[in-house]
């Protein structure tokens, strides 16, 4: 294992040369480690989703993302951030997007792990426990890469649908080699999609959006049609398409495949008018643009465009879990590294017993996240069932909900284990710390996830019920689980207009016993032990480390976090 010291001179002993001072127990970021070989309930969960065939692959790859150059580049490319030239040097619009060489060399690196396809191209089992691991394993290094990723990866399935465009992009969409350049679609090696719903006057809610698009001539699915309009949130401008909603001439709203480029091999009327200066996920470029007479091709029927892209949204959505339980990872591994070897009132940190508490705490939230995120992955895998489709529809948005809110509050938590140290802006906990909130808001805000969440229980109460059904045979005797599955049943007799009010509630408490029941069920028994005598305690509240430690296993706990 190495530190930022090893690799980057800039960052020695600042202290060197003078005399007021020694510089000691000071401990610098962990870097140049296997992010799965260290990371026991990882391997687990590969193994017991069948995912065997993968693990050489990601193991390549998680010891690559380990590697003290990778994470040099992570921090680069969140400090030289993309830059728009809206024309060249002779006044002609090219609205492009400049990003440093480590952009393009991450997304080389993911694409080359066969990480945006992988699900839809590969047939063998355990495949979606694979590429959430792929994708967990990548997020705690870089997230802001993850944004093409995760848009190309779920404009996949909607496609699909349509058989023209499929034939002309599966192969691009499938390719495992990397084309950064600025070029029509038939010319690319490899492509990505992006996509763009939000306007300035509906945010959330798409049905208010005012982009226009007429058809040229008949019309109809597949057809061609001209968008007139804005977007206020078009992320990753750079992506070789994206899928937009736009109305209809009947004003309904439609979902239309957009290029950059046009088939004749002009750019597309899609200007970008500026970046979003974002709080984090600076890596990645977010953009306003308009549409002035842009090319598009209806994908489904017109009127179908919100259920068009809220399927794409189902993958997106899965991705926010993922991302932030990613975060959540880095950041207690960052904070345990710190903990062992800093000293305070002539102890480690690590054997101080409130900050054991503290370190206990999110050790339990991030295995949680993990556990769940890969139980999701198992139903995408499997959407054929029923079952596995209610965790789908109903689990997911609860899941982005609470995982990524928990990923906002945990990393300020894991910050101040590390003090001033883990305040200053060039460190990966202020990195993290500022990522967090783009997934509790992207693809959805934790209302909007909750408002998703009841609606599907009251479409469909029975599936829910079912859902409890299987949820029980995981909790067996566990008199608290019994009890609050009870609860959760008994919210249905609710009345319909005091339930919605009760939607965070809700959701908070269904993701709290989803994932006690698979600690239960998959995790040693010091881990769903801790989980469920702190989750559940009634005095258990929003505070990190408000837990009594004297019945836990702390060391234990720490251990399987990560191996000292």
């Amino acid at each position: 294992m190495h530190t930022a010291a090893d690799v980057d001179p800039d960052r020695a002993d600042p202290a060197a040369g003078w005399h007021t001072h020694e510089v000691a127990n000071q401990v610098d970021e962990l870097i140049g480690y296997s992010l799965l070989a260290t990371d026991p309930a990882l391997k687990e969960a590969l193994a017991r989703a069948g995912a065997e065939a993968f693990v050489p692959g990601l193991d390549e790859y998680a010891t690559e993302l380990g590697r003290p150059e990778t994470s040099a580049i992570a921090e680069r490319i969140n400090r030289v951030t993309p830059t728009l030239d809206s024309f060249d040097k002779r006044g002609r619009r090219i609205d492009r997007v400049e990003f440093d060489a480590g952009w393009h060399e991450l997304l080389a690196m993911y694409r080359r792990a066969d990480l945006v396809a992988m699900p839809f191209r590969d047939e063998r089992p355990g495949r979606w426990a694979a590429w959430a691991a792929g994708f967990y394993l990548h997020g705690q290094v870089e997230a802001g890469t993850l944004c093409p990723a995760t848009m190309t990866q779920a404009s996949i399935p909607v496609l699909r649908r349509e058989p023209p465009l499929w034939e002309a992009l599966r192969d691009q969409l499938f390719s495992t080699g990397y084309d950064g350049r600025d070029l029509p679609l038939a010319q690319k090696r490899s492509i990505w999609i992006g996509m763009g719903m939000t306007e300035k006057q509906g945010g959330s809610d798409v049905r208010a959006n005012t982009t226009r698009a007429e058809p040229v001539g008949p019309g109809g699915r597949g057809g061609e049609y001209r968008l007139t309009g804005h977007k206020w949130f078009f992320s990753a401008p750079m992506c070789d398409a994206h899928l937009v909603v736009a109305k209809t001439p009947d004003g309904s709203p439609g979902c239309f495949f957009v290029p950059r480029w046009r088939p004749d091999g002009t750019k597309n009327a899609v200007h970008v008018q500026r970046l979003k200066d974002k709080v984090g996920n600076r890596s990645n470029s977010s953009s306003e643009v308009e549409f002035q007479d842009a090319y598009g091709v209806l994908m489904g029927e017109e009127g179908r465009g919100i259920p068009t892209i809220i399927e794409m949204a189902t993958y997106t959505r899965l991705n926010c879990v993922v991302g932030s339980a990613a975060m959540l990872r880095q950041a207690l591994v960052q904070a345990l590294h710190y903990a062992r070897h800093r000293r305070a009132f002539g102890k480690r940190l690590a054997e101080q017993p409130l900050m054991r508490a503290v370190l206990a705490d999110l050790a339990l939230e991030s295995e949680a996240a993990m556990q769940l995120s890969l139980r999701l992955a198992h139903a995408f895998e499997h959407q054929e069932d029923p079952g596995e489709r209610t965790w789908m529809r109903l689990v997911t948005p609860a899941a982005k909900f609470w995982v990524c809110k928990r990923a906002v509050e945990l990393t300020g938590e894991a910050m101040e284990v590390l003090g001033g140290n883990g305040y200053i802006d060039d460190g990966i906990m202020g990195r993290l710390y500022r990522e967090a909130p783009v997934n509790s808001i992207w693809e959805g805000s934790g209302n909007v996830m909750c408002l998703d969440v009841m609606r599907a229980v009251a479409r469909d109460p029975q599936a829910f019920l079912a859902l409890l059904d299987e949820i029980e045979a995981d909790v067996g005797d566990d008199r608290v689980l019994r009890d609050e599955l009870e609860a959760l049943r008994g919210l249905l007799a609710t009345p319909p207009d005091q339930l919605e009010a009760l939607g965070r509630r809700f959701a908070s408490r269904l993701v709290l016993l989803a994932q006690a029941a698979l600690l239960r069920r998959h995790s040693p028994a010091f881990v769903a032990d801790a989980f469920i005598a702190s989750r559940f305690d009634p005095q258990w509240g929003p505070i990190t480390g408000a837990l009594d430690t004297r019945p836990l296993d702390v060391d234990a706990l720490l251990l399987r976090a990560f191996p000292a």
